[in-house]
C-alpha cells in the first residue's frame, strides 16, 4: 500500500483527462484482489496494472497504465502477461475484459495486435469525457 500515492501519480499523468482515483478505489482492489495488482519500478513507478474478478471465470481489467515517458518498451506487456497469469492460477479466470479508449491507438494495437484481444462492442460515452470506448476480450486459456 505504500506504492499508492506513486501509482495515483502515474495514474494522473497517463489519464489526464480522467477524475483522479482516491486512496480507497486502490486500497479496495488491493485487499479483494491482492493478486491482481502489479507495479513496475525502476527509480520509481513506471507502469502498473490493476484488476478484478466480475464473475466467477471473468476477468476484468480496471486500469493499464505506463508513465508517458516510458512506453514503447514493454512494460505494458510484461504487467498485462503478469495480471493474466494470476487470473488464470490464482482465479480461475478463463477470459477477460476490459475497456479502451476509442482514441487510444497504441492501446488498441497493444491489444489487439500483440496480445491477442478482440473488439468487441462499443460502449457509448463510457469515460468521464463522453468518450466512447472499445470492450475488448482475450480467452487466456
Amino acid at each position: 500500500m505504500d506504492d499508492i500515492p506513486g501509482i495515483q501519480a502515474c495514474n494522473f499523468l497517463c489519464f489526464p483527462e480522467e477524475d483522479p482515483r482516491d486512496s480507497y478505489y486502490y486500497k479496495d482492489r488491493i485487499v479483494f484482489w491482492p493478486k491482481l495488482f502489479y507495479v513496475y519500478q525502476s527509480g520509481g513507478i513506471l507502469g502498473y496494472v490493476v484488476g478484478k474478478m466480475v464473475g466467477e471465470r471473468h476477468g476484468y481489467i480496471s486500469y493499464l497504465g505506463v508513465h508517458p515517458d516510458k512506453r514503447k518498451q514493454g512494460i505494458a506487456r510484461k504487467l498485462m502477461t503478469a495480471a493474466e497469469k494470476a487470473l488464470v492460477q490464482e482465479y480461475g479466470s478463463e477470459y477477460v475484459s476490459l475497456h479502451v479508449r476509442r482514441s487510444s491507438v497504441a492501446a488498441i494495437n497493444l491489444f489487439t495486435e500483440k496480445l491477442g484481444y478482440q473488439i468487441q462492442i462499443t460502449a457509448a460515452e463510457f469515460y468521464d469525457n463522453e468518450e466512447d470506448a472499445y470492450v475488448m476480450s482475450s480467452c487466456i486459456i
